[in-house]
C-alpha cells in the first residue's frame, strides 16, 4: 500500500492568477498647456509623415478612388465618416436588441450590411449599395452603358427601357410617366 503524502505548505491566501484583477496605475492628467503642446507635436509629426508619403492615409483605399474631387458624392473621406456614424448607430441598435426592443435586430443588421458595403467600396472601388449618405438617405441612380433592344415580337428593333435608369439615348432618366405614355400608344 502507498504512503499518503501530506503537504506542510500553507496556501490559504492563494488565488488563481487568471482571476485576479490587474491594477493599473492611472496616468497623471495633463494640463491645458500640455494638451496644446502635445496636439502641436502630433500635428507636426503627421505633416512630416505626409510629406514623406503623399499617399499617407490612403493605403487601404482603391487606386481609382484616390484622385477623386473633394465635392464628389462618395468621396473616400465622406465614406469614412459614414462608416463611423453607421458603426455608432449599429452599436446603439445592438444595445436596444439586448434590451428586447422590437425591430432593433433588423435595424442593427441593416447598419452592419451598409458598413460592409462601404468598406468594400473603399477596398475595391465598386459601390454595390442602392443608397448612399450618412443615414442611407440618398438613392443611387443607375446609368445605361449599353442600350438593349427587343429582338422579336411587335416591338422588334425598338429600345428597351427600365424606370429610374438614365439613358444616353434619351439624355434623361426614364420615368413612370414615359412608360405609361408608351403603353397608351
Amino acid at each position: 500500500m502507498a504512503k499518503k503524502i501530506v503537504s506542510k505548505t500553507e496556501n490559504t491566501g492563494w488565488t488563481d492568477p487568471s482571476k485576479r484583477k490587474k491594477v493599473r496605475k492611472r496616468r497623471k492628467p495633463m494640463t491645458e498647456d500640455q494638451k496644446v503642446a502635445a496636439a502641436e507635436r502630433l500635428e507636426k509629426a503627421r505633416a512630416v509623415r505626409a510629406a514623406k508619403n503623399p499617399n499617407y492615409g490612403m493605403s487601404s483605399i482603391h487606386e481609382s478612388l484616390r484622385d477623386m474631387p473633394d465635392d464628389y458624392p462618395v468621396h473616400p473621406n465622406k465614406v469614412k465618416k459614414w462608416i463611423k456614424i453607421q458603426t455608432e448607430l449599429a452599436n446603439s441598435e445592438r444595445k436596444l436588441n439586448r434590451q428586447g426592443v422590437k425591430g432593433a435586430a433588423a435595424r442593427q443588421l441593416i447598419h452592419e450590411g451598409y458598413i460592409k458595403n462601404l468598406k468594400k467600396f473603399l477596398r475595391d472601388g465598386d459601390y454595390i449599395d442602392n443608397f448612399y449618405g450618412e443615414h442611407q438617405d440618398k438613392k443611387i441612380t443607375r446609368k445605361c452603358v449599353a442600350q438593349a433592344y427587343y429582338w422579336e415580337g411587335p416591338k422588334k428593333d425598338q429600345p428597351k427601357f427600365d424606370v429610374g435608369v438614365w439613358y444616353p439615348l434619351l439624355g434623361t432618366v426614364y420615368t413612370k410617366e414615359m412608360q405609361q405614355s408608351e403603353e397608351e400608344e
